[in-house]
């Protein structure tokens, strides 16, 4: 192979790890799982990589068999939407790299139809996110009109957080909106019968917009020795979860709980 076509080589190999890794972070993976799937792919091609891993950006750097740092480049990611589709798919990518000795091309092929892989329908995810919601209260003991309750405030929430996304408000105002609206309508039922225990309703109509995946990563960062990203991702879990409690605490506000 001539110099020429192998520093083109290392480039698009450069350029699409970059790519694989950005796609890895929005979606949700782990600091671990993302340096173990580059380094995965890197060394089917003879390569080593060094990475530095942030919520808004990914630097990387390959280095031959001598040592020698032959690509050093930087990726700012997109914006973070939790796709397990996609972190199960590249990791077969990169399974697939290995086994089949797949090319570059090849890779870039299967990331482009891995990118632009259909979500649920946004009717089942409202659906079954509400159904879920509901089933939260059961398990606290609320009763048939209390779940009712939490259903249509979990979807209506789910839905308005969606769209207020759409319009590009900040994230975390998009949260305080969401908990809000639900616990708007939850909460009415409790205002305007208060003769019955409603409490339940009102507390699990914003369980849905628990930072679950941001506090798992952020601890298993944190195990694997990630500090950075551990403490950045703990940071972001405990801002959205602020946002819920704030838009709970204007919902009070306005019931005069």
């Amino acid at each position: 192979m001539s110099d020429i076509s192998q520093k083109k080589e290392i480039k698009d190999l450069g350029s699409t790890l970059l790519e694989v890794a950005m796609v890895l972070m929005v979606s949700g993976a782990s600091t671990g799982r993302i340096r173990n799937t580059i380094d995965r792919i890197s060394n089917s091609f003879g390569y080593t990589t060094n990475m530095l891993v942030s919520q808004r950006s990914i630097m990387l750097s390959i280095y031959d068999e001598h040592n020698d740092c032959v690509f050093n480049s930087l990726k700012r990611t997109a914006a973070h939407a939790v796709n397990f589709t996609a972190v199960s798919e590249i990791s077969q990518l990169s399974w697939l790299t290995v086994e089949e000795k797949w090319g570059i091309q090849k890779i870039n092929e299967e990331l482009k139809r891995i990118k632009v892989l259909p979500h649920y329908p946004r009717l089942i995810v409202l659906g079954l996110t509400g159904l879920a919601g509901a089933s939260f209260c059961r398990l606290a003991t609320g009763q048939p009109i209390d779940m009712a309750f939490v259903f249509l405030g979990t979807v209506l929430g789910l839905f308005i957080r969606q769209e207020t996304m759409k319009m590009n408000f900040n994230p975390y105002v998009c949260v305080y909106f969401g908990a809000f609206t639900s616990s708007l309508i939850a909460g009415s039922l409790l205002k305007f019968h208060p003769t019955t225990n409603h409490e339940f309703a009102f507390v699990t109509s914003v369980l849905f917009l628990i930072p679950g995946i941001p506090l798992i990563n952020a601890f298993s960062d944190m195990i694997d020795g990630n500090l950075q990203n551990g403490l950045i991702r703990g940071l972001n879990g405990f801002i959205i979860s602020f946002s819920i409690a704030l838009g709970l605490l204007t919902s009070m506000a306005i019931y005069h709980f």
